[in-house]
């Protein structure tokens, strides 16, 4: 990165920089992304009970007749796509991922027939909630979303942390 950062028209580096700390002020078009989305949940849906059996264990899981090693496959897969769609339309938006999941089970459970569409909702609504706090702040500058998501992100990393001790 920093050698893209060194070699880049000293136009660009701006933007490159407000890009990796996650901005949305340059995103594009929502339109692909939420295509991708909707097609990735759509495939995910019906496998939500296969994917509840699969979160108690791969033992479990191979017992009750799951084929554990291409599920595995498919949603590393299907995450992926997902982590990339977003990085490339918002940048480096951290801690959403973190935050967004871990708060919706204890809200809701860990029923993933709710818990992936719920995500990706609470998802979108955080990193909205979070460009605006950005765009408001420090008005007429504007934060990159990237720091918002941090400072919610950041003290509950270490809170699940200290749980988990």
């Amino acid at each position: 990165m920093t050698l893209l950062l060194a070699m880049a028209p000293t136009s660009r580096l701006p933007g490159m920089l407000y890009w990796l700390m996650g901005d949305l002020s340059h995103a594009g078009s929502p339109w692909p992304a939420l295509a991708v989305l909707v097609v990735v949940c759509v495939l995910l849906f019906p496998l939500g009970r296969t994917l509840n059996v699969l979160a108690r264990g791969h033992v479990q899981a191979a017992v009750l007749g799951v084929s554990v090693r291409p599920l595995e496959w498919l949603v590393y897969l299907l995450a992926s796509l997902l982590t990339s769609v977003a990085v490339t339309t918002a940048g480096t938006v951290g801690f959403v991922g973190l935050v967004v999941p871990h708060m919706l089970r204890l809200l809701i459970g860990n029923d993933q027939r709710l818990i992936l569409p719920a995500c990706a909702l609470a998802g979108g609504t955080l990193v909205l909630v979070a460009d605006t706090v950005a765009r408001v702040v420090i008005a007429p500058e504007q934060l990159p979303v990237g720091v918002i998501t941090a400072l919610m992100g950041v003290p509950t990393f270490l809170y699940l942390l200290y749980r988990s001790r």
